[in-house]
């Protein structure tokens, strides 16, 4: 099976599963392969929705439920959840519009909000807006790319695998370094415990 074949026929489950793992760079990756022909981007749009939507709704519900006996088994995110916090204590709803464009608070933002006392509704409305502007926005943005490259180059079809292969390097390489800075980050917490970081 050719990569084109792929994209055709799994592009839209990788594009949820990407979107609620990592997020920018699997729905810039689906929105070029819409302009070059292999998806649909109105539905690209639509499911890095819902996956947007739904790992936020998980993590939400996580940290309403299980809180901070989740929080004390994952050090790493301690400071991280410190810094939501601190967030939405001063801008409460910009900190729930704006956190899925930040990189590093995709996940731990929506579980700090779930410890907070924002009601549910009102979490779900607002993600949902975020969820909506922010899939249209990338989705739009890697329309854009390939639009560009189509301009720039006089055969973008002979490029396009490259390009592809390119935009998921640098997504692996994105998630390296976030595997790496995570780690770094707890072996700091778990050094710091007695001084009041695993508190």
């Amino acid at each position: 099976m050719s990569i084109e074949e792929m994209i055709a026929r799994y592009g839209y489950l990788a594009l949820f599963a990407g979107v609620v793992v990592e997020g920018e760079t699997a729905l810039i990756a689906a929105s070029f392969a819409a302009h070059q022909g292999y998806l649909n981007l109105p539905w690209v749009m639509v499911v890095a929705f819902l996956g947007s939507l739904g790992g936020d709704e998980f993590y939400f519900f996580l940290g309403r439920l299980k809180g901070r006996s989740y929080l004390r088994a994952r050090p790493a995110w301690e400071l991280r959840v410190r810094k939501v916090e601190s967030l939405l204590e001063r801008h409460r709803l910009p900190a729930i519009l704006g956190f899925r464009f930040v990189y590093g608070l995709r996940s731990v933002a929506p579980f700090a909000i779930g410890m907070s006392g924002i009601k549910t509704r009102s979490f779900v409305l607002l993600n949902a807006a975020s969820a909506l502007a922010w899939s249209v926005l990338i989705g739009a943005f890697g329309f854009l790319i390939g639009t560009v490259l189509e301009a720039l180059l006089v055969d973008v079809r002979r490029y396009e695998r490259l390009v592809l292969l390119s935009i998921l390097i640098s997504g692996g390489i994105g998630c390296g370094y976030w595997y790496l800075r995570k780690r770094r980050l707890r072996i700091r917490c778990q050094e710091a415990r007695s001084d009041g970081c695993g508190k």
